[in-house]
């Protein structure tokens, strides 16, 4: 038995049957992670202290013979994004590079309330503004299935870290594909949830309207059992709203599956098309209906989204400006050369281009032309979204056009990185829960489903996963 292939259900029914031990399954991953992330570059940072001490407390809740949760004593890994009490938190930035988080994000207060065994911190673009983790101000994470392509991103070292068995599963985050996206390159189920089921407190903020913690799993059970785990109203965070999974399952028999004819328009790869339709074949053989949609406005999705979230994160990075915390470089004569000094040496490329972008969309005389009217749109799309489920269950589509490309390909074309949410940011701009199942491969490259659905029905969109992941 390899303790690194089994699903977190799996592992509580060993712990269970004293077949082995949290500590014994924690080790074996993190000698995992000693072995192959030399390679990989899925970790930041290795928490191997704090793991064992969770272990050997997951042990005792265990061994106590009382009832205890599916994620106790089972090893996960966290985004850089994400703050864990007395560790790092760089956000994948020079400008954080040594910045310790005070507090525990509400989602770790909640996994450690459930016995959760934190490995360590996941890489990340900076900032989390990326599609290939090739932003990152550390190390490019590399794709196991390949190691010459991408893991995807912004979320690439959570989603490698599970495809590389480095993790028995992962916590990332998704503004615009961030969850979905690497999930998909590296052949792993990733949930992007409702916005508001889950609280964003502790989550190092880029913006703030579209940002979504969510899970990453080997299998849609666990993404279920993780989901349910850190879901629900916080009084820390505004927007998150009291919410449990409703225990009902759905069947793919009488299901109508939305296919939208835009996200299968020019652009796709014919080999990531035919997946995608083979799996949409299979879906129908079960019993399910299958209905041509349209989302007419998915067209004007990457121009909205690129003006709303570069905006948010022109605000949102404000607070990085070497005085309270962060990266300080105070050798200037006046204040305002500690700001340049400061953001000029901590802030990377990327988050340079868009708080640029975002500051120009905000100013006097362009607030209205850009920000104002990116809102406008940014409704109209979430009313395609409100018109489709009338008629549908659920959508299918690609998540992305393509499958994992070659790392440095796009790296100089900044405007070919932001195509690649093009199926993805429409679902955030919607506030919409999506997943990413893996569906098949083109070679040795993973191909990701995406399941879409309506405010607040993840149970739905797990249920069907589960269903196709049955059929896959």
């Amino acid at each position: 038995m390899d303790l690194l292939d089994l699903t977190i259900k799996e592992l509580h029914d060993g712990f269970k049957k004293k077949q082995f031990t949290s500590v014994q399954v924690t080790k074996a991953y993190l000698e995992q992670i000693k072995k192959t992330d030399g390679k990989i570059g899925a970790y930041l940072a290795i928490t191997e202290k704090l793991a064992l001490e969770q272990a050997e407390a997951a042990d005792k809740i265990i061994s106590s013979g009382k009832d205890f949760s599916l994620l106790c004593g089972v090893p996960c890994s966290i985004k850089d994004a994400i703050l864990v009490e007395g560790e790092k938190a760089t956000a994948g930035s020079k400008i954080l590079e040594n910045y310790v988080a005070p507090y525990d994000a509400t989602v770790i207060v909640r996994l450690k309330k459930q016995g959760a065994v934190i490995l360590g911190k996941n890489n990340l673009d900076e900032f989390a503004m990326g599609v290939s983790t090739e932003n990152s101000a550390y190390k490019v994470t590399k794709n196991p299935h390949d190691l010459t392509r991408v893991a995807g991103g912004s979320s690439g070292g959570s989603a490698a870290a599970v495809a590389a068995k480095e993790a028995a599963y992962s916590i990332g985050s998704d503004t615009g594909g961030s969850i979905r996206l690497p999930a998909s390159f590296c052949g792993v189920v990733g949930l992007n949830p409702t916005y508001g089921a889950v609280s964003r407190y502790g989550l190092i903020s880029m913006a703030s309207s579209l940002d979504q913690i969510g899970p990453m799993a080997k299998t849609v059970e666990d993404a279920r059992i993780i989901f349910e785990a850190i879901s629900g109203k916080d009084p820390f965070d505004a927007t998150s709203v009291d919410y449990k999974l409703e225990a009902k399952s759905y069947k793919l028999e009488g299901l109508r599956i939305g296919v939208p004819k835009e996200y299968f328009a020019k652009g796709i790869d014919p080999k990531v098309e035919k997946i995608i339709k083979d799996a949409i074949k299979k879906a129908k053989d079960a019993g399910a209906k299958i209905i041509p949609i349209s989302l007419p406005m998915t067209q004007y999705a990457i121009a909205c989204y690129y003006i709303i979230v570069p905006s948010e994160v022109s605000s949102n990075l404000a607070r990085f400006d070497g005085i309270k915390y962060g990266h300080s470089n105070q050798s200037g004569n006046n204040l305002l050369d500690v700001y340049l000094k400061s953001r000029g040496e901590g802030f990377g490329r990327e988050p340079k281009r868009r708080i640029l972008i975002g500051t120009y969309a905000l100013s006097s005389g362009y607030y209205d032309a850009y920000y104002k009217k990116a809102q406008e749109v940014k409704k109209l799309i979430g009313q395609d979204f409100v018109k489709a489920f009338k008629k549908v269950d659920v959508i299918f589509s690609p998540v992305s056009p393509i499958p994992a490309f070659k790392i440095g390909e796009k790296k100089d074309d900044p405007l070919a990185m932001y195509l690649m949410d093009v199926y993805t940011c429409p679902v955030k701009l919607a506030g919409v829960p999506a997943l990413s199942l893996p569906a098949g491969k083109i070679g040795d490259l993973p191909v990701g489903l995406q399941i879409i659905g309506n405010h607040f029905e993840e149970s739905k969109i797990l249920s069907i996963a589960a269903e196709m992941e049955k059929l896959f």
